[in-house]
């Protein structure tokens, strides 16, 4: 995941400065003078991931919005999870621990008298976030993106797009994802993602969630449900468990950046 998907990393350097250099004419009376004019780029991507972007209401209006706040329903009650989209500070609150980026450093606060591994807590505000915010998140800085190899489940063929992160991206740049799309459609359905801070688990084994469920916020197809999948030879198998998102917010405003900082009870991730 990045912070980052997970980082989310979420963002990606694609941007360059030419210059054209012109010279005026010059007589014996006058000075050649040079004139330098810097044109920027817009940012591009993939023919195929910016058909992508505006199958779900286009990557110029998601990078209007400034703060995005979603709810998850949990066995032990409701999770909510809020991130400013550009400074991608974070925080994920529930009944049992508060975990946040204070835009310098990730903190944790344990809710409970039990033990806590306040470690996970760099990897965990933002991991549901990076999930959540597919596919705009693949519109962030420092992404490679390459043909992946199509998936075909059930007599459909997905197209794929991998993405790979550039070094010092997020907290695992190693990691690899795949957005799998609807032929005709061009919305998102699936997405293989590698897993590298879990220890124990293989670090190339793609592992799988499919996105066939969406709401309209604020212009943008957002899930309305996630639902992961069993996996095997980096292909989904059946179906496991699905996670709804409820009361979503996206605005044009970020949040205060008090909303993220550390409480006094709360620890810095070490």
């Amino acid at each position: 995941m990045k912070n980052y998907l997970l980082a989310i990393t979420i963002l990606f350097a694609f941007s360059a400065c030419k210059q054209n250099n012109t010279k005026p004419e010059t007589t014996k009376t006058t000075e050649t003078v040079e004139k330098v004019m810097v044109e920027t780029p817009e940012v591009t991507y993939p023919e195929n991931l910016t058909k992508v972007f505006e199958a779900h209401g286009g990557v110029d209006q998601w990078k209007s919005m400034k703060s995005l706040v979603f709810t998850m329903e949990k066995p032990d009650g409701k999770e909510v999870i809020t991130t400013n989209l550009i400074s991608r500070e974070g925080l994920v609150d529930n009944p049992k621990e508060s975990i946040g980026f204070d835009g310098e450093k990730a903190w944790f606060l344990n809710k409970t008298e039990g033990e806590y591994n306040g470690k996970m807590a760099k990897y965990k505000y933002n991991l549901m976030f990076y999930f959540y915010a597919m596919p705009f998140i693949l519109a962030d800085d420092g992404i490679n993106y390459a043909e992946a190899e199509p998936l075909v489940f059930e007599g459909v063929t997905y197209p794929g797009i991998q993405v790979t992160y550039e070094a010092g991206v997020g907290e695992t740049p190693e990691d690899r994802y795949v957005l799998y799309y609807n032929p005709t459609t061009y919305q998102m359905e699936w997405l293989g993602y590698t897993v590298s801070f879990v220890p124990g688990i293989d670090k190339k084994e793609l592992h799988f969630r499919r996105y066939d469920n969406w709401q309209k916020v604020n212009g943008l197809l957002l899930p309305k449900t996630i639902v992961g999948y069993g996996f095997k030879d980096d292909k989904p198998t059946e179906a496991k468990n699905s996670t709804a998102f409820i009361d979503v917010q996206l605005s044009d405003e970020a949040k205060d950046a008090n909303t993220f900082a550390k409480p006094e009870k709360g620890e810095y991730v070490r």
